[in-house]
Formats: C-alpha cells, sequence, structure tokens
C-alpha cells in the first residue's frame, strides 16, 4: 500500500514537472529561463484594481511637488528600461516607513518615510530603478506561477494519498517556505539590484548611491531577521554584491 501511495504521488509529481517544463520562458534581461504561467500582461487588471483601491482607501496625493520630484525621476528610469509604451502613475503614500513599490499596469508608488531617508535624488532613483527591475523581470508573474504550480502539487499530492498525502503536504509546505519560495525571493532582490543599477547609470545618475542608500536602510531598521528565514538578503549582503557589480562595470 506505502508502495503504491508513493508511485501516485510521484506521478502526481511528474504531472506538476510537465507544466513546469512546457512554460519556461527566457527572460533576456537576466540572461536566465523562466518558469511563467502567469505574465505581466494577465496581471495588469489586478494591479490597476489593487491601484484604484489603495488611492481611494489610503492618505495618498497625486499631485504636488513630491509627485512632481517622482515623477521626474521615475520617468527618465522608465524610458532607461524600455517600459515607456505605456502611461505610468505616479504618488506619494503617507507612511513612515521608508519604502516604495511599482506595479506591472504602470503606477509607482512611494511613501513619504522613504522620501524623508533619501539624500539625494540618485538615492530615490536607486529605489524606484529597483522595483522597475521587477517588472522587467516578471519576478511577480515568476513568483505567483511558482506558488500556483507548489499549490497545485500538494493538492494532488494529498488527493492522492490519504492521510500519507496529508504528512507530504505539511512538509511540502516547510520546504516552499524554507527550501524554494524564498530563496527564489532572495534571488529576485538581488536580480533586481542589478538591473535597477544599470538603469540608474543609463538615466545619468550615480549608481554607487545605490550603495549608500543601502547603508542607511540598514543604519535605520530596528531589528533583523535571520536571512535564511527572509524574503530580502541581508543589507551586508546586497551592499556587498552591488559593490561587487558597480565595480565590474568599472562605475564609481
Amino acid at each position: 500500500m506505502i508502495r503504491h501511495r508513493r508511485k501516485l504521488v510521484a506521478l502526481a509529481a511528474l504531472a506538476v514537472s510537465g507544466i513546469a517544463l512546457g512554460a519556461c520562458a527566457y527572460n533576456e534581461a537576466l540572461g536566465r529561463s523562466q518558469f511563467l504561467i502567469v505574465d505581466n500582461a494577465s496581471m495588469i487588471q489586478q494591479s490597476n484594481a489593487a491601484w484604484a483601491e489603495a488611492v481611494r482607501t489610503q492618505n495618498v496625493t497625486t499631485t504636488g511637488a513630491q509627485v512632481d520630484r517622482i515623477r521626474r525621476v521615475g520617468s527618465k528610469l522608465v524610458q532607461a528600461a524600455r517600459l515607456d509604451n505605456r502611461t505610468w502613475d505616479y504618488a506619494v503614500f503617507t507612511n513612515t516607513s521608508p519604502n516604495a513599490f511599482v506595479l506591472p499596469s504602470g503606477q509607482i508608488g512611494v511613501t513619504t518615510g522613504l522620501l524623508s531617508l533619501v539624500q539625494n535624488d540618485d538615492q530615490l532613483a536607486a529605489v524606484i530603478g529597483h522595483e522597475i527591475a521587477h517588472v522587467v523581470a516578471n519576478h511577480a508573474a515568476e513568483r505567483s506561477s511558482s506558488q500556483a504550480v507548489t499549490s497545485i502539487g500538494l493538492q494532488l499530492g494529498q488527493r492522492i494519498a490519504g492521510d500519507y498525502g496529508q504528512a507530504v503536504g505539511a512538509y511540502g509546505g516547510l520546504a516552499a517556505q524554507y527550501g524554494v519560495l524564498l530563496p527564489y525571493s532572495r534571488r529576485d532582490e538581488l536580480e533586481a539590484d542589478r538591473l535597477g543599477v544599470d538603469y540608474v547609470q543609463a538615466a545619468g545618475w550615480r549608481p554607487s548611491q545605490s550603495v549608500a542608500l543601502w547603508r542607511l536602510m540598514a543604519a535605520q531598521r530596528q531589528t533583523a531577521t535571520p536571512q535564511f528565514a527572509s524574503t530580502h538578503p541581508s543589507d551586508a549582503t546586497r551592499i556587498t554584491a552591488l559593490e561587487q557589480y558597480i565595480a565590474s562595470r568599472g562605475w564609481s
């Protein structure tokens, strides 16, 4: 019986593997293939709805000097990333946490906390360039695709194998959380750092300010999460990686 159940679980795994093999696409910006059953185009409607809801329900400014600053910086980075084939919206969110985000549907949001932290437009460009890089890299679509297949595989295993499958599902959930999905997310962050620096340089700002920015971010953090259980690389890891990448490109 156990051998039979294991065989069925293996068949389920092969089915999921078949989906994965059939959905690989090469991303030239990253220089690697990605697993995509979801793409940025299919996420546009969802992203537009999320932006509209955020603007409606949160303390948001869409006009004024701060928004004009973000638009000025963001527009150059969008052009450098070759994403200027769509209309972009910009907004400032009243929030003390230094943060920014870019949606695949063409929206850039920056918090007042970030605007207070950055010391110049070069550092602001480093943040926005990093977020734009996630769009170019299809990271949101790639992560959604991985989560979808992980969920499918765990459900198949549980349905096929009964009680044994529940144990597989519980173990698989931990593996997905700490062994598969989170390392991919840390990789995504480092990829976005590198691409973002490329856009900063192409748009005319100083790549070295990306390192200065992350030193500021590291200094203002109140707590530190162990890297093995974090969706982001440690500050020290990404600072070192940025320094090495900028040096390899001959940028100061």
